[in-house]
C-alpha cells in the first residue's frame, strides 16, 4: 500500500499517501499507524520527515499521537476530506468569532432541512437528546456532550452528508469555547431553551420556524461567547 517517495518533496508525499489510505478506508478510524521506524523504512526517508508528516496530519485532526502508545487514526474516510478542507480554511490564528459566524450561516439551513425531512423516529431521537440535556442540567452535570449530540443529530436528519461533516468540523474547532459557554447552569439552560424551540419547530414540520429558531439560538450563544467582540456589525 505504501511506496518509497522522492526526497525533494518527501514530507508532502508521505502526507498524501497517508491521506489516500484514510480516504480509501484502508486506514480506518481507531487504527494504529505503523511505528516511526517502520514508516521510515517503508517510505525510505528520514525520521525527521516522518515526524513532520505526522505533525501535519495531527494539525488536520486526522491522527493523534499518544505518548508511549503510538499514533492512531482519528478520522473516518467520510470525514477525511472535510477535515482536510477545514485545516486549509481555518488556522489557529483565526478569530473564533469568525468561525462561529460560519455556523450562523450554515446551521439555520440545516434546521430548515431537518424540519422538512425528519421522520417520527428522528423526532423522537431529538426529544430523547433534549430530555438527557435537561436531566444532566438538573443533576449539575456537564451538558457539552448532549448539546453537541443535538446539533449533530439535526445535521444527520437534514440528509446532507457534506453539511453534517462540515458542522462537525466547525463544532470541533469551537470545542473549548463551547465548554466555557456551557459551564454555568444559566448558560446551559439558555442552550436547552433554544434546543426546545428548534425541536418544537422540527416536530411541527415548520421549516421557517425551525430556521428562525436556530438563528436565534446561535445568536444567543454568540452573545454569551463573544460579547463585545463583534466589531460593530450593523446587520
Amino acid at each position: 500500500m505504501l511506496k518509497a517517495v522522492e526526497k525533494k518533496r518527501a514530507y508532502q508525499d508521505v502526507v498524501q499517501q497517508m491521506l489516500n489510505l484514510i480516504r480509501n478506508g484502508k486506514l480506518k478510524k481507531g487504527d494504529q499507524l505503523p511505528t516511526e521506524r517502520d514508516l521510515t523504512e517503508t517510505f525510505k526517508v528520514s525520521r525527521t520527515t516522518v515526524r513532520e508528516a505526522i505533525r501535519y496530519l495531527e494539525s488536520m485532526r486526522l491522527v493523534e499521537s499518544r505518548q508511549g502508545n503510538g499514533t492512531y487514526v482519528l478520522a473516518s474516510s467520510d470525514n477525511a476530506s472535510v477535515q482536510t478542507l477545514s485545516a486549509a480554511l481555518f488556522q489557529d490564528r483565526d478569530e473564533l468569532v469568525d468561525i462561529f459566524y460560519i455556523r450562523k450561516i450554515i446551521e439555520p439551513s440545516i434546521a430548515q432541512l431537518a424540519a422538512e425531512y425528519a421522520t417520527p423516529e428522528e423526532v423522537k431521537e431529538l426529544e430523547e437528546i433534549v430530555e438527557r440535556h435537561e436531566a444532566d442540567l438538573a443533576a449539575g452535570e456537564k451538558t457539552v456532550e448532549t448539546d453537541t449530540a443535538f446539533h449533530m443529530a439535526l445535521a444527520r436528519i437534514a440528509k446532507n452528508r457534506v453539511l453534517g461533516r462540515l458542522v462537525n468540523a466547525l463544532i470541533d474547532l469551537l470545542a473549548e469555547s463551547r465548554k466555557e459557554a456551557l459551564q454555568s447552569s444559566t448558560r446551559a439552560g439558555e442552550s436547552l431553551k433554544g434546543h426546545r424551540m428548534i425541536l418544537n419547530a422540527v416536530k411541527a414540520a415548520d421549516c421557517t420556524k425551525a430556521k428562525e429558531a436556530m438563528r436565534r439560538h446561535l445568536s444567543d450563544i454568540e452573545n454569551l461567547l463573544f460579547k463585545g467582540k463583534k466589531g460593530g456589525r450593523r446587520c
